[in-house]
């Protein structure tokens, strides 16, 4: 499992330069990914949402605009300086009620500063993978859903067989140098890689799901398989 220092340190390092090289490293898939995200959690009209692992804040906004407006969404994470660019992102979108009710804490998914039953949707977009304990950080985002309450996963997945060597080619070889000219931090990526080839499949993630108390617990692919949107209910 990652070491929760040493990720925190590598967001740290990548804050400032880390949106640009999400979108240069995924093609700019990782915005339909989030729109993918959105319309499902739109589907259930929440009444509040938390955004786990929420980085410097890009689907915690997505949901602002794409939810109902005025709805509650509070970004957490534990690494502040990806949070002060999520901050400063909606300081500069400027006064007004787009972004009004998106909020920002810190805050350890595996020990979450939050009530029982708070929240109506969890979401965790490619944050799963870095927590130290899957088992926990989902039982944490179980407890702090209101019973039949929802969670989305949006994560890294393991791709279609024939696609797999090219795309772990690319992970391996391509990948952290680009990222590393983008960010000057190309071993911040190295780890990437790593993490995305040890990580389960939609099937096994699912069990682990199911161990920590969810149910009716979906998983659909999406690009070739690379990418999976989870959905479970407390």
């Amino acid at each position: 499992m990652p070491d929760p220092v040493a990720v925190n340190t590598m967001f740290a390092q990548v804050a400032r330069r880390y949106d640009l090289a999400n979108r240069l490293l995924s093609g700019g898939m990782d915005l339909w990914w989030r729109r993918r995200l959105v319309a499902e959690v739109r589907k259930h009209a929440p009444r509040n949402v938390l955004d786990l692992a929420t980085g410097s804040g890009d689907v915690a906004f997505a949901l602002a605009r794409g939810l109902s407006p005025g709805l509650p969404i509070l970004g957490m994470d534990f690494c502040q300086p990806m949070l002060d660019e999520a901050v400063r992102k909606k300081e500069t979108a400027g006064p007004g009620p787009r972004y009004s009710s998106v909020t920002f804490r810190q805050g350890d998914g595996l020990a979450l500063p939050l009530p029982d039953a708070s929240f109506d949707v969890v979401t965790i977009s490619f944050g799963l993978r870095n927590m130290a304990d899957r088992g926990k950080a989902l039982s944490e985002m179980r407890r702090v859903l209101r019973p039949g309450g929802r969670l989305f996963v949006l994560e890294f997945s393991q791709p279609s067989s024939w696609f797999r060597p090219l795309y772990f080619f690319y992970m391996r070889h391509f990948a952290p140098r680009l990222a590393g000219w983008v960010t000057g931090v190309s071993s911040a990526y190295d780890y990437l890689c790593s993490s995305i080839e040890q990580f389960p499949d939609r099937r096994t993630l699912a069990v682990e799901f199911e161990r920590a108390g969810f149910s009716c617990v979906t998983a659909s692919g999406m690009t070739l398989g690379i990418v999976a949107l989870h959905e479970a209910v407390k």
